[in-house]
């Protein structure tokens, strides 16, 4: 008797291929689409299209399809998380969060309701079950690989995934999905954070975190402009900042650092200097598949998604760890993610806590 699988179907061409290579593999192939956020009539966010792409690519491919409403759990275990990180100044990755909170979390749960011996999705990336060991494996798709986005997972909500695109480049994807004619074979690829979707982010912001207008200062304390509310900027950020147009001035502004208590955005004139650090501090790194059996060590590192990879040492401090760089970083910014790596496999990660200059 065949294996079942629950997909992630979301919408998009990835996971309708994954749904493909699983089926002809000879799993018994079951979609589950996931609205994780409650739509009111403004919104940009795409999941009713999103839905209905889901049902003509099931129904194309002759699987069941069922879908399941997350949205209160969404807010609860990510939404929530988000507005604090941002009202506290940091700049919060709710994706990750997502992952392990929901789409690893209820999905899974759910999956196994409807009989599932594995649940799968589209990401880019791939893994080993090996003796009982769970080990998360970079995407063979460089320009892709989603692993950062998974740092979180436990060995646990490994046990049962399977990645069917782990081996594969983006391109052999969408031929596959021209190929069987769906839908979704050109479809574009989502960006960003389904419920902010196309919409201006300040903007939206501004409905959960209203504006309080403070001062942008310069390094040496100067006042050169003001700014609509602290939240709504990020380091390095250089547009939006409406410093251009000062006529004894000429070159870029930077974000260099926030000082929440007094809403006060300082910026740098042309030197980028600022921007840069030296380590970091996390003080809970999730490990995967477990803890490293030395307290330091070297590995590499991404402290953004796409970033390509930064040779660190880690000293392992607790449950967190003290993580110094080779060479200088820019813009590392609290409240994101630093996500180890080997040659191979992803080792986990831990939120930014402390940025070292």
């Amino acid at each position: 008797m065949s294996k079942t699988v629950v997909v992630g179907m979301s919408g998009g061409v990835d996971s309708s291929v994954a749904a493909i290579l699983l089926k002809n593999q000879g799993y018994n192939v079951i979609g589950l689409f996931m609205n994780n956020w409650d739509e009111t009539e403004d919104d940009a966010c795409t999941s009713v299209t999103d839905w209905e792409d889901v049902k003509r690519v099931c129904t194309a491919l002759d699987i069941p399809y069922y879908s399941v409403s997350f949205a209160k759990e969404y807010m609860d275990r990510v939404f929530k998380y988000f507005l604090e990180e941002y009202k506290a100044g940091r700049t919060p990755n709710p994706d990750v969060l997502c992952n392990r909170e929901i789409k690893f979390g209820p999905f899974l749960e759910k999956a196994r309701e409807l009989g599932a011996d594995y649940i799968a999705t589209g990401h880019y990336c791939d893994i080993s079950h090996e003796g009982g060991v769970h080990r998360l494996l970079r995407a063979a798709d460089t320009s892709k690989d989603q692993t950062y986005f998974l740092n979180q997972l436990s060995q646990d909500q490994l046990a049962d995934v399977l990645f069917p695109l782990g081996k594969m480049k983006k391109d052999e994807v969408r031929k596959i999905a021209t190929e069987y004619g769906l839908v979704t074979a050109k479809k574009k690829d989502s960006t960003g954070i389904c419920f902010i979707g196309e919409r201006n982010f300040r903007k939206f912001l501004k409905n959960y975190l209203p504006a309080k207008p403070g001062k942008i200062c310069d390094l040496d304390g100067n006042v050169v402009g003001e700014h609509e509310g602290i939240m709504y900027y990020t380091l390095g950020q250089r547009r939006g900042l409406n410093l251009g147009g000062r006529k004894d001035e000429d070159g870029r502004w930077f974000v260099v650092s926030k000082d929440v208590k007094n809403n006060i955005l300082y910026v740098s004139h042309k030197d980028e200097t600022p921007l840069y650090s030296k380590a970091l501090v996390s003080h809970a790194i999730n490990w995967i598949p477990s803890r490293p059996k030395e307290d330091k060590f070297t590995c590499f590192a991404k402290f953004r998604y796409r970033q390509p990879d930064q040779k660190v040492t880690v000293t392992i401090r607790g449950d967190g760890a003290y993580v110094e760089f080779d060479h200088p970083q820019r813009a590392v910014t609290e409240g994101q993610y630093v996500v180890f790596y080997d040659d191979v496999a992803c080792l986990g990660g831990g939120v930014i806590d402390e940025v070292i200059k």
